[in-house]
Order: structure tokens, then sequence, then C-alpha cells
């Protein structure tokens, strides 16, 4: 390339036009671009007068098969590179002194705002990276000094003038790479220094790999920008602000110096994240609202696939650019309706759970982004048997116990993603109600990203254009993706577990063969699966693998509506209450069961404990059922009656119009009103770390210690003639045992936790002594020495009127003395009121009829319970003198005074 060149000074100011080098070609060849005005600037190519560089290689025309690749002339490179370095994205101002026919432009360049800066050619001459053109000749002052800088970096050996060998200044360039992913797995995502040649569009470059020389194309992973299509014309359309994206990457990253991260390699294209000093162009692109993030590419990010939702969400609230018109999923909720916090009460599925908000109100909500597992195929299931999904679809029981075990009765944070609209039947599917799709997290864990990593849910794929998904949708692929590469659940290659679970739901004949082992079983463990009403549930037992309607003993609930052949029978009053009040209490609830006897339809009769609490006396509290009349022959009459009594007092709900004893009976209320005392002998045998006590009930003479002897003896004559064999016994919680005490004799327990074989927790139920053993020292209870033969004879009290310190040291002083006082000694018992697990008692010296509550008062062990009854009234002023007294002498809880008005905190009391 040769054109003249003029003298600095000569140049008139008014020819000289300015612009921003955006591309260097070639040594002596720039493209200058203008100042954007709401697109992307014109741009022009400038050539340089008079001089003569190398030419830079060029690939071979793909539709010429005796084509050649052309390699790089001897200084090309470096002279472009010398250009590059000083020019790009630098103002300058030029002249164009002559035009071509074919329209190209030759003239000078000078890096700045006017001619007086830096000559570009002459530049390039001095550092020997360009000679004049033959020919042109030095009879002026520009060409002359233009001579004299070439022979200057001739004498000093400068580029092309220097004494070695010019092979060193051409690349070896490499245009295809023979495996790409190999390639890519071969740089293990270590950044490598870089130059942007080329912008196809926004997200992608073609860029020259230093210091190999590899050209390579690059999409940036996780995003996508508007693209230029071409049409059957071969003219380029572009999409719309894909010319703007293709600007916004041009002008921040050609022909600079960047770090390339190769990530991946997805169907031949190379995917890579570039980085520049000034930022990562991933991130801005999203952030301007050029570009979108894609699902496909987003989880081989190795920047954090988080910064990329949270740039692009900023853009869309923004509404910038190709999110102009877009709209939020959430967009009609209010902020307290995005966001809550609710317990959840019920597992519908294992993409749905229902859940009770703090208004009280009963929500739907189901995971985002994710399906459960389905059948696969028409011909899986038998057309002769009806479809029972929770266990006949494979992998669905697995995951509703795993959300059960997690979600049930617990609070949870839900964010609501989108609201997915109702929906008609169609030929493949079935209509749908709208549904509120949200992310469930507990205690920081996503319950959809647990599921799906466990293999118990996969994750939908949407159209790139479909906004409605979970708020953590790549941690969900990432989470499938961690489970298909780990086989777990769905993904698994073995056989798929199979739930042979019978149902004897209504068959009396099934139900009558089942009947003995429920009741030989004691205490069974149960999970209930449903709620009917609020005496009337189905239970799943997991030990025995079969399902059961069961209705709760001992009570009278209110019947619940009822369908009949053209009628529909309204409920009785508080019959919904009910049945919510069994729901939230027990419903996907791990309980216990005690089966009694069945009814005529084939439903099981009998107690079921829930933590401790018994369903039906629960139900008793609340003022939801009446006491039966066949609770009479029950263990649980006594508690059921005292919160029966307690219900009527208040009047409330089904005792709303109860009324006491006519007029004519008024003496006889008021005496029933009056505490009434009732003192039977019992045998101490147990006192708890609580201050709870086991007794033996003395009050038949001595009967039931008789037979409880009897039993023992006969018992362990039988364990003597037919010991059980070492390790053969599996223990199960709630099962009922035999267990080998310290003094090496053996007496029957109840198993209450099983941690391991050498750990097992069992309560003594007729001594009321707890112990941690081996399974080694447990063995089969014996049916002829069951529960059903001779209940459990140790029962639990509390004392009455009393608060026990919850320090842990004035707690066990309290402790031991009553141990030291009572225990395994015959004492006198009285009921005073009920309580929520066990009955409150006053408790009597045998001797001397010393109330034990009290002279812990007296000793300044305990304080009182103030309580508001009438009936109590007499003996609580006995109870407060007493602390009173204690106070004044400064016994033990008041050795420092009376602490309980500002310090009850700090010291562990309430007042």
């Amino acid at each position: 390339m040769a054109a003249s060149c003029s003298a600095v000074p000569s140049v008139p100011n008014s020819a000289l036009q300015r612009g921003i080098v955006k591309m260097v070609l070639s040594g002596c060849a720039i493209i200058v671009r203008g100042q954007p005005r709401g697109g992307p600037p014109p741009e022009r190519q400038i050539n340089l007068s008079n001089i003569r560089t190398g030419n830079l290689a060029r690939r071979a025309l793909g539709g010429q098969p005796d084509a050649k690749d052309t390699p790089d002339e001897p200084w090309g490179f470096p002279a472009r590179e010398f250009l590059r370095k000083k020019l790009i994205g630098k103002e300058v101002c030029f002249t164009v002194e002559y035009k071509t026919g074919q329209g190209r432009e030759y003239g000078m360049v000078y890096l700045g705002k006017d001619a007086t800066k830096e000559n570009i050619a002459e530049s390039l001459v001095a550092e020997g990276l360009a000679s004049r053109r033959d020919g042109i000749r030095t009879n002026n002052p520009e060409q002359s000094r233009m001579a004299e800088l070439e022979e200057q970096a001739r004498i000093a050996k400068k580029g092309m003038w220097s004494d070695g060998s010019s092979s060193a200044t051409i690349r070896d360039l490499k245009y295809t790479i023979e495996n790409p992913r190999h390639f890519v797995d071969s740089m293990h995502q270590r950044p490598m220094n870089a130059i942007i040649e080329h912008v196809r569009d926004g997200s992608m470059v073609r860029a020259l790999l230093l210091p190999d020389y590899y050209l390579v194309t690059v999409m940036l992973s996780g995003i996508k920008c508007p693209t230029f299509k071409r049409g059957a014309d071969g003219l380029e359309t572009p999409e719309p602000f894909a010319a703007e994206a293709k600007f916004f990457t041009e002008s921040r990253l050609l022909q600079r110096d960047v770090q390339l991260i190769l990530e991946s390699c997805h169907n031949q294209n190379i995917l890579g994240t570039i980085l520049h000093p000034n930022g990562n162009i991933t991130e801005l692109l999203l952030k301007e609202g050029f570009a979108r993030c894609v699902d496909w590419s987003i989880a081989v990010y190795t920047r954090g696939a988080e910064n990329l939702r949270a740039a692009e969400r900023y853009a869309k609230e923004r509404k910038l650019r190709i999110w102009r018109d877009y709209v939020a999923p959430t967009a009609n909720l209010d902020r307290k309706e995005k966001q809550f916090v609710a317990k959840v009460m019920q597992v519908l599925n294992a993409d749905a759970i229902v859940v009770k908000l703090n208004s009280g109100d009963y929500k739907t909500v189901h995971l985002s982004s994710i399906r459960p597992p389905r059948l696969e195929g028409e011909g899986t299931q038998n057309k002769n048997r009806k479809l029972r999904p929770l266990y006949d679809i494979p992998y669905m029981f697995e995951a509703r116990e795993f959300l059960r075990k997690k979600l049930i009765g617990k609070k949870v944070n839900v964010s609501v993603d989108y609201i997915r609209p109702a929906s008609s039947a169609t030929d493949s599917a079935p209509a749908f109600s709208e549904r509120t799709c949200s992310t469930v997290t507990i205690g920081g864990i996503n319950i959809a990203e647990a599921l799906v990593s466990k293999g118990l849910a996969t994750v939908i794929r949407y159209r790139q254009d479909d906004d409605q998904r979970s708020s953590c949708y790549d941690e969900l692929l990432t989470a499938e993706a961690r489970a298909i590469k780990n086989s777990k659940g769905l993904h698994s290659k073995k056989e798929v577990p199979i739930h042979r679970v019978a149902d004897i739901s209504g068959d009396t004949q099934k139900a009558k063969q089942f009947l003995p082992f429920l009741q030989r079983a004691g205490h069974s463990e149960a999970v209930v699966e449903y709620v009917f009403s609020g005496s009337r549930l189905k239970l799943y037992l997991p030990k025995e693998t079969c399902l059961i309607t069961f209705l709760l003993a001992g009570i009278e609930c209110p019947r619940g509506a009822r369908s009949l052949p053209g009628l529909i029978q309204e409920g009785e009053p508080f019959s919904k209450e009910a049945m919510l009040f069994s729901k939230e209490l027990v419903l996907q609830r791990e309980v216990e069961v005690e089966v009694e006897s069945m009814d005529k339809a084939g439903n099981f009769i009998g107690w079921l404990h829930i933590e401790g609490v018994n369903l039906s006396v629960a139900l008793v509290e609340q003022a939801l059922s009446k006491v039966h009349f066949t609770a009479e022959h029950s263990n649980y009459y006594k508690p059921l009656m005292v919160a029966e009594e307690a219900a009527k007092q208040k009047k409330e709900k089904i005792w709303s119009q109860y009324e006491e004893a006519p007029v004519e009976d008024k003496v006889k209320v008021s005496e029933e009103k009056e505490r009434t005392t009732s003192y039977k002998p019992v045998f101490v045998t147990e006192i708890t770390d609580e201050l709870h006590f086991y007794v033996q009930d003395m009050e038949t003479g001595n009967r039931s210690g008789t037979q409880l002897e009897k039993l023992m003896e006969t018992m362990r004559s039988e364990i003597v003639a037919h010991p059980p064999v070492e390790g053969l016994y599996t223990p199960r919680r709630g099962d009922y045992c035999i267990a080998k005490f310290i003094d090496g004799e053996w007496y029957r327990a109840h198993i209450e936790k099983v941690e391991s074989s050498t750990k097992v927790h069992v309560f003594y139920i007729d001594y009321g002594n707890k112990e941690t053993l081996p399974s080694t020292r447990l063995a089969a209870l014996p049916p002829a020495f069951s529960t059903r033969i001779l209940p459990a004879q140790a029962t639990e009290y509390k004392f009455a009127f009393i608060q026990v310190p919850q320090d842990e040291e004035a707690r066990a002083d309290a402790v031991d003395s009553v141990v030291r006082d009572v225990q395994n000694t015959q004492c006198l018992l009285n009921v005073e009121h009920a309580g929520p697990c066990c009955p409150y008692v006053t408790l009597q010296f045998a001797d001397s009829k010393g109330d034990v509550g009290l002279e812990l008062v007296k000793e300044g062990l305990v304080m009182v319970e103030p309580r508001k009854e009438k009936q109590f009234q007499k003996v609580i002023t006995e109870y407060l003198n007493a602390q009173e007294a204690a106070k004044s002498s400064r016994l033990n809880l008041w050795r420092y005074g009376d602490f309980r008005a500002d310090d009850a905190d700090e010291f562990g009391y309430s007042c």
C-alpha cells in the first residue's frame, strides 16, 4: 500500500475529521466510528498513505477447494499489534487525501484531537514496522522526514531492518480444532489470554488464543443476545436490539486483551466466559437488557449462575430493552401474598402441600418447576386393578414420605414464583385448577431442590421465552444433574421399589382375621392418612403394611355431613370443627394406636395417642365430643370424665347450652363444687427428674400387687425353663418386651426408642423407671404375660398446687427430698384435677398424714402454683402461708430473697 504523505504543519485544521478507532485491520488500515446517537454509529475504513506493512494471514474461502490459506507476511502481525495497542478505543483525527475508484480512502491519522499529535504512519516507520512505498519521491518536507525516520530505523536495526530471521514474526494460525471437547477439557477452565478478533453478535465472538494462536468461535455461557437472521436472499435481518447488543459488545471487547475461560463444548460449539479488567461482559449484557439467560448453558457458567439471574432480574424490573414489555408473573400479588410464613398441614402429592396461614386460612401450594414421579406408558398398569398413585407409581410413596417427615407440622417460608392459570381438559391432559407455584424452604433448605437431588422428582423444561419458573431453577437443574450422575431414585438402574399395601378398610372378613394380631400387639405404630371426621380416620400401619379405618373409642363425636342417594344429610353442629381439630393434630403424623375391637362394617375401634396425647381425651377437652358410656370399662375413663366436666363448666361449643342441676338441688351443687378428698393407698415406685412420680394402686387390698407378684414369679419360672436366645429378638419402638434389670431379673417393659443394637431405651411399665439397654438384654414378651392379662401397674402423676423450679440444681434438691421421703414407701393419694399428660394429685405420708407437697413448700424447695377454682382456695391459702414462712426464713429457693419480681427470667423461673 502506498500513498503520499504531507508534513504536519501544512495540514489545515478544517480538513481534519474525528472518530474513535473501532478496529485495526492491518498495520496500515483501521476502522473509525462516530459517536452513537440512538443506535450503532456510522463507521469508515481509513488506509494510511505512503507506507507499506506486511499483510496478515487469510483463510481460504470455503467454496474454492483449490484455494489455500495465506500465511502472515513478515512483520505484518507485529505492525497490527502496534496499532491495536496504541489506537483501539482511542479518539483520533484524520484527513482523507484521496479516494480510489473502489471507494477506498487514504489519508493521515493522528492520535489525539488535532494534527499536532502523534502521526501514526511516522510512528510505524520509526519502529521499523512499516516502510515507505517504492517510488515515493522525497521532494517535500513530509517525505523527507519519512525517509529520515526510515533511515534511522534501518541504522538502529529496528523491526524489519533487524539482522535476525523474520520467521519469528509469522504466526502459526490454527483455524480448526479436531476435537473441541477434548481441547476445552484440557484447559481445565483456567483463564487464558486472548484477543477478540470479531464480534458475530452480542453473545458470540471470534477469539485468538495466546500464545498458541488458536482462532476459535466462542459463545458466552448462560446467555443469548438477539441475533441477525439470514434470509433466502442472503441479506441479514436483525432481531430487535440485535445491532445495539452487537455494538455494546464491540465497543467493550473488540480487539481488546481479555482473559477467556473455556467452560464447555456443546454440539461442537465452545462455551466460555470473557473477563475484562472493567467487568464481566456476560453480566453486563444481562443487566443492560441486551440478553436473556438460557437454561441449556447456564449450568456450565463458572462465575455463579445466581449472578446471571440477578442481573437479568435487574433488567426485567426496570423493563430495559428486550424486556420493555415484560410483566412479572407475580405482578398482581401484594407483597404479603408473594412471601409469607405458614405451617404445613398436609402433603397432597410429591409437588403439592396444604399450609395454614397466620390468618387461619388454608392454602394449597405447589412446588415450582418440578414434576412428581409418574407412570411411564399405558401398559404399566393392570387394567383390572384400580390405580392407587401413592403406592403404585414408582417412588411416589418415597417422595411423599420425604416431604411428610420433613414438613408436617413445621413452619416453612413460601415465596410465590408464579400463578399457573386454570386449564381445561384435553385428549392428553386432565383439567387443572389455578395453581400457586412457589419455592418452599425450611431451615434454609429448598424442599424442591432436596426432592430432585434424591431423585424423587424431575425438573420441568420450559420454552426459552417462558418466564413462569422457579426462582431457583438453576439450582434445580444442578441437583437433577447430580441425581442422574449418582443414579438416585428415578434415575436408578435398579428395580423400582414395590409397595404391596393391603387395604382392609370396610372388608369385614379381612378385618376379622386381622383383629387378633392388632389386639395382641398392644400399641402399634401408624400414620394417619386421612381424616373423615373428628373420630373416624384412615390409618397406614407400616409394620403390617396395611390400611385400616379406625374409630376413636370412648367418645361420641358430632356426625359430619353425608351424601345419601338423592339426599344430602347435613352435619351436626361442630362436626366441622371436630374434623379440623383432628386434622391439625394428627393428619399425616406418626401415632400409636391400641385396637380394642371392631364394628360390623369392619372398622377397628380403639385409642389413638400422639406425643403422649390421647386424641379422644383431647376432643372431649375441646368440647368437641362427649364421653360415650362404653368408656366406663377402659383405662381412660377417669381422664375422659375429668375432661368432660371441665368442658361443661366452660359452656363452650357442644356444651354451650349445658345447664347445671335444677334449682331445688342447689345445696347439692354447692357441695359438688367443694374440693373432694378421697385418698387411696398407693405404693410409690419411681420419682422422675421432672418431679413426676409413678405409683402402684393398693386400694383394693393389695389385690393388684399380689397379681403382679404371681405374674412375675410365673414369668421368671418360664424364662428359667425356656431361656431366650441372646440376640434373637429385634427391638422396635412401641413394642412390649421383657428386659433384664440390673438385679438380673426380668421385668415387663415398653420400648420407647431404638438408637442402635447397643442402645435401646425402655420403660418398665409396672414400676415407672427407665433404662438404656443393649438388645441382648431384651426378649419378646410371652403372650401369657401381656398387658391384656394384667394392665401396666405403674401410673404417672404430678404434684398439684406447686411449681417445680426450672433451675437444674434447685429442681434436683426438690427431687432428692421426695426420693428420700417417699420412694418405695406406701402413701395416700388424692386426684385434684386433670392435666394434659397425667392427673395432678396431693400425696400424704401414710403414717403422719402430712402433705408431701406442702412439706416441699415449707422447706422452700418449690413454689406455689396459684389456682382460681373456688374449691381449691382453702388449700391454696395454706400453701401460700407456708411459702411466706419459707421466704421469711430464707430457706433454699428464698435464701437470696424473693427473686420472682425482676430476676425470674435470669434464674430460670416463671412467676
